[in-house]
C-alpha cells in the first residue's frame, strides 16, 4: 500500500496536440498497478488535450472547474463533481471552458507502449 500527496508527483506538459495542459501519473505500472494508470490534469483557461482516439476507453472524474468534451459530431459540457465516460476508439478532446483552472482525474488500463 502506498499513500502519498498528489504534489509529489511532477506535473509534466501533456503530449503534442495539448494546449496549456499538464499530467501528473500519479498510479502506473512502475508502482505496481497491472491494469490501470490515474492521472492528475491540470488544465488552464482556454486550453485543451489533443483531439485524438486510441483503443482503449477513458474514465474521467472533473475535481475542479468547468469545460466542454468534444466529440466528432457534438460538445457536451460539463462541471466539477460530473463523471465523462469516452469509449474506446471515440474521437475525443477536453476543453477548459472557463476563466478558473480545470482539473480531472482520468483512468486508462495499462497499456505496452
Amino acid at each position: 500500500m502506498k499513500v502519498f500527496p498528489h504534489k509529489n508527483v511532477e506535473a509534466k506538459e501533456a503530449d503534442e496536440g495539448a494546449s496549456k495542459l499538464k499530467v501528473r501519473w500519479l498510479i502506473t505500472k512502475e508502482m505496481g498497478a497491472p491494469n490501470f494508470a490515474m492521472r492528475l490534469f491540470e488544465m488552464e483557461p482556454s486550453g485543451h488535450s489533443p483531439f485524438h482516439t486510441h483503443p482503449w476507453e477513458h474514465e474521467v472524474f472533473i475535481l475542479e472547474g468547468e469545460g466542454v468534451v468534444v466529440g466528432e459530431d457534438r460538445e457536451t459540457e460539463f462541471k466539477a463533481g460530473d463523471v465523462v465516460f469516452v469509449p474506446p476508439k471515440e474521437k475525443h478532446q477536453f476543453k477548459n471552458s472557463s476563466s478558473k483552472i480545470l482539473k480531472f482525474l482520468c483512468l486508462v488500463p495499462i497499456r505496452d507502449k
